[in-house]
């Protein structure tokens, strides 16, 4: 089966795993510490907390944003639900904004049709990899006293106006899941440029405790000293999965690279093809190209459910991304309802997410081009 994405992991990220394993320090080490400088030079943000997983990094930008009960998030129902269920788990209501048809991104328009007293911040998607319009996003936030949490966990390694995602909006949360651009296993981050929310992402990474006695409430405890100042969570990652991170990251503009190629040889394949609409990057933006989201015309959509079935048959393993957050059994049940997105729910209905990942073989991709424009009809 040829997966439509998997990580790309060599002697020298295996190399750089066991020496960590053979060192003092498997977790609160040093090798963390190491990943975030890397981080920080990669994006240009002042400052970057790692976490266990993306999800993490989700609740904690949340937690330092002072997300709580009665706030509303405003952010795009296309996307895993971890974005939606974060900002629940913090006690807020999310607000679902309909997207841009063309990219699968947050619609600034519908952001303002939204927008209330009550809204807390606003969680943009970059999804595919390409950025969401932040600088509309940015102002919007900014005149309505809002933070603006770019959901990164698709773009590292995409910019936007010439800059590297991760220093553009008030917190960036990046995902390292093996699908993504790098891997750490299981693992995530947060960057800012804001030091009082990277000071509450460390509190809520390590229990709610702080060991800086500048910051103790009660002076002159002893050196064991430390307090619990917040009600927190242990998202730490390990410095195994960090040493593979860094590894990684050494390798992020070739996989980066890659992905644009193979992005771009899907783009010139699909061009005649009539029953298909490819995905596009807009002026000013560059995808890290996470996903190639085809998707069927109006008049083929209806024939998704099989085409996906035949494709998977011939060992061609796409998937889907993704469903409207609001249209699962939980939203359901807590009051959401069917045609909230009209946008996304026609998106939904027509995408389908094809092979691509650096390692993907020519023969593979030829493979993949074939089948899908015989099977459409091309």
């Amino acid at each position: 089966m040829i997966p439509y994405s998997r990580q790309s992991v060599d002697k020298q990220d295996a190399v750089a795993v066991q020496k960590v394993l053979r060192s003092d320090w498997l977790t609160q080490g040093p090798v963390v510490k190491k990943f975030e400088e890397a981080l920080v030079a990669q994006t240009g943000a002042r400052f970057v907390v790692a976490f266990s997983s993306g999800t993490a990094a989700l609740e904690a930008a949340y937690f330092a944003a002072g997300i709580k009960k009665g706030d509303e998030v405003i952010m795009s129902p296309l996307t895993f639900a971890a974005t939606a269920n974060a900002a629940l788990w913090a006690g807020a209501k999310v607000v679902f904004a309909d997207i841009e048809s063309e990219t699968g991104n947050l619609d600034p328009d519908e952001v303002i049709r939204k927008i209330t007293t009550r809204t807390k911040a606003i969680v943009p998607v970059d999804y595919a990899g390409l950025p969401a319009r932040l600088r509309e996003l940015k102002t919007i936030a900014k005149n309505h006293g809002a933070i603006l949490i770019e959901d990164a966990a698709h773009s590292l390694g995409a910019s936007y106006s010439g800059k590297s995602i991760g220093s553009l909006a008030d917190m960036t949360t990046f995902s390292f899941h093996p699908v993504k651009s790098i891997t750490t296993g299981e693992g995530g981050a947060v960057s800012t440029n804001n030091k009082a929310f990277f000071e509450r992402l460390v509190l809520f990474r390590e229990h709610g405790i702080t060991k800086h006695s500048e910051n103790f409430v009660l002076k002159n405890q002893g050196d064991w000293y430390h307090e619990m100042q917040e009600l927190g969570h242990n998202y730490r990652l390990t410095d195994i999965q960090a040493a593979l991170g860094l590894s990684q990251l050494k390798k992020l503009s070739a996989f980066i690279s890659r992905r644009r190629e193979l992005a771009a040889r899907y783009q010139k394949a699909f061009a005649g093809n009539t029953s298909v609409i490819v995905p596009l990057e807009y002026s000013g933006a560059l995808s890290s190209w996470h996903l190639y989201p085809l998707r069927l015309t109006r008049d083929r959509k209806e024939q998704k459910t099989t085409l996906f079935k035949k494709l998977r048959s011939l060992g061609i393993g796409v998937q889907v991304h993704y469903i409207p957050v609001y249209l699962h059994p939980y939203y359901q049940k807590i009051g959401y309802k069917k045609g909230l997105c009209p946008n996304a729910e026609a998106f939904y209905e027509a995408e389908l997410s094809i092979p691509l990942y650096p390692d993907l073989s020519r023969k593979d991709q030829d493979f993949v081009i074939k089948t899908i424009n015989e099977l459409t009809g091309l």
